[in-house]
């Protein structure tokens, strides 16, 4: 986070010194934050006979909640409605398109979410700054999503072909650093039979076990807390939360990784007042392979592998009440997938 906003403070200051060039640059831009919220799932009642007697405890999930803060400068497509304030649930399918109506200038987006679904907590960032003309494009990005698991920063330089027609297509370089995406820390672990011997795993981690001496057993974590007062309950619970702690910090100990590729993409968009279609894709066929430790292709067996993105906007007014639209996304990297999407059917009563 802290990267990220020094990122962007330097990218502004750099204007600075041309006064002009700064005021072209935020010129039409909106500055936005907002808050949203709603109750989450109904508090649950769950039961417990396990010592002979009812137990009850009522668990609680606390409230759903976004916080936003951004700042865009997207020129609107014709399909997308003129509103009179951005709240930060809109969902901007084209916000991911390669390429913008701008025929040549700047766009961007930084924005970043705070966010609680079912009490738990992520934090999702959105952040791009792309430049366009008819012959190339080039797009520097952050992306964070905490519901996905994936966080990567991308650039790509593009040749555009044929950027005057509805259907253009692009051709060029793309650098990303990530995480090493692919590496598992649980494999040292792995018995001979597929199993994993996660009491050992435990025990290096710092979790102790004390034995009562009639079969019975009390688990306690490295802060000396107990955590089971059985055999069932320190499987179904502390052990999964042990290895999801482990897994996390092995992948933090790591160096971020450089993967330099091939990319290949295409943009297609027509729009009348009774249809429309925007449409864009994109491919990395072909990743270079550096010999380092933790690249992605000793995960993949040495050999190449294909990532890829792409959306679609569509909308179609059947007759003067009747309306039909499908909207999506989709996003494939390092094996992870993310993606949304909506469609309906709208007829206006008379």
């Amino acid at each position: 986070m802290i990267r990220t906003i020094i990122f962007i403070l330097l990218f502004c200051f750099s204007f600075t010194a041309n006064g002009q060039v700064f005021k072209d640059f935020f010129k039409y831009s909106t500055l936005y934050s907002s808050v949203n919220g709603g109750n989450s799932i109904s508090d649950q009642i769950v039961y417990d006979v396990a010592t002979g007697t009812l137990l009850n405890e009522v668990v609680e999930t606390p409230y759903n909640y976004t916080l936003t803060f951004g700042i865009r400068k997207i020129q609107r497509f014709q399909y997308e409605p003129q509103l009179p304030f951005k709240d930060g649930t809109e969902t901007s399918f084209n916000d991911a398109a390669t390429i913008g109506r701008v025929k040549k200038g700047f766009e961007y987006l930084f924005e970043i979410d705070y966010a609680r679904q079912q009490g738990k907590e992520f934090v999702n960032q959105n952040h791009f700054l792309r430049y366009n003309t008819t012959k190339w494009m080039t797009r520097v990005e952050f992306m964070q999503d905490g519901f996905a698991d994936i966080e990567y920063y991308q650039a790509s330089q593009r040749l555009r072909l044929n950027s005057k027609g509805k259907l253009s297509f692009n051709v060029g370089a793309c650098q990303r650093i990530s995480e090493p995406y692919g590496f598992n820390p649980l494999e040292q672990w792995m018995l001979s039979n597929g199993s994993l011997h996660y009491t050992q795993l435990a025990l290096d981690q710092g979790y102790t076990i004390e034995f009562d001496g009639e079969g019975g057993a009390e688990y306690f974590n490295p802060d000396g807390a107990s955590v089971a007062t059985s055999k069932e309950v320190w499987e179904a619970v502390a052990v999964p939360e042990m290895l999801v702690n482990y897994v996390a910090a092995e992948r933090d100990k790591l160096p971020n990784q450089w993967v330099h590729s091939l990319i290949i993409g295409f943009d297609y968009y027509t729009y009348n007042k009774d249809i429309w279609l925007h449409a864009w894709g994109n491919i990395l066929p072909y990743h270079y392979n550096d010999g380092g430790e933790y690249s992605y292709h000793n995960f993949n067996d040495g050999e190449q592998w294909y990532d890829y993105s792409g959306g679609m906007i569509f909308g179609y007014k059947v007759t003067r009440n009747l309306g039909a639209f499908v909207e999506g996304k989709y996003n494939k990297y390092w094996d992870r997938e993310w993606y949304d999407f909506k469609f309906g059917i709208n007829y206006k009563v008379f």
